[in-house]
């Protein structure tokens, strides 16, 4: 029988094993027990019967002959029955002794096996109480999908290994849960906000269409009106795909310059900042880090974009950039209208806009949620706080990624 053999007749269970666990030791303690009190009964304790008979045929011999024969002839005869009465006691002795030795070991045998019986049962009912949780869990597991992930364990009890296992798949299936609602969410939105655009690309295609006669203004139009449609889903795919890239983690690590990536956002912000005439504030120190450089491009640029969509007129815009020995640093600030302070994180959500403070539809909603997808997927933070004047503060703090730290800066 090889190894193969053996491991099938090993139980696949593992309450089944762990019985066995329980009660293989019992067995061979006992065992080991019962050898060592059978050898002292046998060898020690009890005594041995004589090696040979002392009347071989029917007289004494050897050294009891030679001592009775020392005496009178009544006197030897009676030494004799003496010694013959000694020897038939002797003989009865040790045999009431070997039948009582064999019950003992029979009911000891029998003894043993009903204890390491009830000790497998024990080690059953043990073993199926230890595992409880575990096929709760088990059972948790099976039921779970993405359409049932509310259910929870909540395994009461000591806070041993297998409660830790239970909060843990917990944790899990809240995070999994929380996941797939805000997937659910990101693709109805998603959904809605692309059905916008060909909607009023088909509505102005067909209007033109429905008048009688066509000229060349009206055509004009409505292509520039369906160009404005093309442009805005191109730019919501365009955010979509950054987000699905930055959040599948598959980064590339270059050394890029917050700074060199701010001041090229403002560069192609200034049509809108001289249209806004909006005073910028630029402090741009040197700040070296480790990342994708496309994804930090357009993190950068999204926040500069916010800063000036969600702006007023006459407003001011102020960004800084620096780096720590462990850390790099973007922040930029803007005036604009008033956002309460429980407002600020739903900003990070997609396709949250400003269109109940500013009164604007610009932009798709995902400016500030490409930021945060990009600085998770650089495990960076990123902080948002309401200003008493109006406006945001936005701080972005990205750690050096490299092994042997940033390169050093001019």
């Amino acid at each position: 029988m090889n190894v193969r053999s053996l491991r099938r007749l090993w139980p696949q269970k593992v309450r089944t094993r762990l019985t066995l666990i329980y009660a293989a030791p019992f067995l061979v303690a006992g065992l080991v027990v019962f050898g060592l009190a059978l050898f002292v009964l046998e060898r020690v304790i009890l005594p041995t019967s004589p090696a040979a008979p002392l009347f071989p045929a029917g007289k004494l011999s050897g050294p009891v002959a030679q001592i009775c024969q020392s005496y009178t002839m009544t006197s030897t005869r009676l030494c004799e029955q003496a010694y013959a009465a000694y020897y038939a006691g002797t003989v009865a002795g040790m045999q009431s002794q070997q039948n009582t030795l064999a019950k003992l070991l029979t009911f000891w045998a029998l003894g043993l096996g009903v204890l390491t019986v009830a000790s497998g049962g024990l080690g059953w009912y043990i073993s199926g109480r230890l595992l409880r949780p575990v096929r709760e869990i088990t059972a948790t597991a099976r039921r779970a999908s993405e359409q049932h992930l509310g259910e929870r364990l909540a395994l009461a009890g000591p806070r041993d290994e297998l409660r830790e296992l239970a909060d843990t798949f917990d944790d899990m299936l809240e995070r999994l849960d929380a996941a797939f609602a805000a997937q659910r969410r990101f693709v109805a939105n998603a959904s809605h906000e692309l059905r916008t655009p060909l909607t009023m690309m088909r509505t102005a295609i067909d209007v033109t269409l429905a008048k009688p006669s066509l000229t060349a203004s009206q055509l004009t139009d409505m292509a520039v009106r369906v160009r404005r449609s093309i442009d805005k889903a191109e730019s919501m795919i365009e955010a979509l795909l950054t987000i699905a890239i930055s959040d599948q983690g598959k980064l590339s690590t270059e050394f890029t310059d917050l700074a060199t990536l701010a001041e090229d956002a403002i560069d192609a912000a200034a049509p809108e900042i001289e249209r806004l005439n909006l005073k910028v504030d630029a402090q741009l120190d040197p700040a070296e880090i480790t990342g994708d450089p496309q994804l930090l491009e357009r993190m950068v640029s999204n926040l500069v974009d916010n800063s000036v969509r969600h702006n007023e007129p006459g407003g001011w815009i102020r960004l800084r950039t620096g780096h720590s020995p462990v850390a790099a640093y973007l922040q930029i600030a803007n005036s604009g209208p008033f956002v309460p302070d429980d407002a600020v994180p739903s900003l990070f959500e997609p396709f949250r806009r400003m269109e109940a403070r500013t009164g604007t539809r610009d932009g798709v909603g995902l400016g500030l949620s490409i930021a945060r997808s990009v600085v998770t997927a650089h495990h960076a933070t990123v902080t948002a706080n309401s200003q008493p004047d109006g406006g945001l503060d936005i701080s972005v703090l990205i750690p050096h990624h490299s092994a042997a730290g940033p390169r050093p800066l001019p």
